[in-house]
């Protein structure tokens, strides 16, 4: 069983930056694929990344190509979403999640088997 910690949410001013982190545990990084989602109140769960931990490759949904992008710190087992020029459309509660086999060609539709708790991101000046 694979355990999942979001951190690094808050409030920022459109345009700033954050650092979001997903700690994974007790296993390395490169034995799951870690995808990114988030969820806004009232709209469906939106994939924003996903990390192939066997393969190497990122995939980034449209809407956050150029300004998101994804980091690993193997040592901790952590990785990172660094998140630029955040606009009030960015305004979410992410979550990190994790799955065995690589980034899926749906892998968008969250076919992920462990999710963590979800930490908020709100954008406004």
């Amino acid at each position: 069983q694979v355990q999942l910690v979001e951190s690094g949410g808050g409030l920022v001013q459109p345009g700033g930056s954050l650092r979001l982190s997903c700690a994974v545990s007790p296993f390395t990084l490169d034995s799951y694929s870690i995808g990114w989602f988030r969820q806004a109140p009232g709209k469906e769960r939106e994939g924003v990344s996903c990390s192939s931990g066997s393969d190497g490759k990122t995939y980034l949904a449209d809407s956050v190509k150029g300004r998101f992008s994804i980091s690993k710190d193997y040592a901790k087992n952590t990785l990172y979403l660094q998140m630029n020029s955040l606009n009030p459309d960015d305004t979410a509660v992410y979550y990190c999640a994790a799955e065995v086999r690589p980034c899926a060609i749906d892998w968008r539709q969250g076919g992920f088997g462990s999710w963590g708790q979800g930490t908020q991101v709100t954008v406004s000046s």
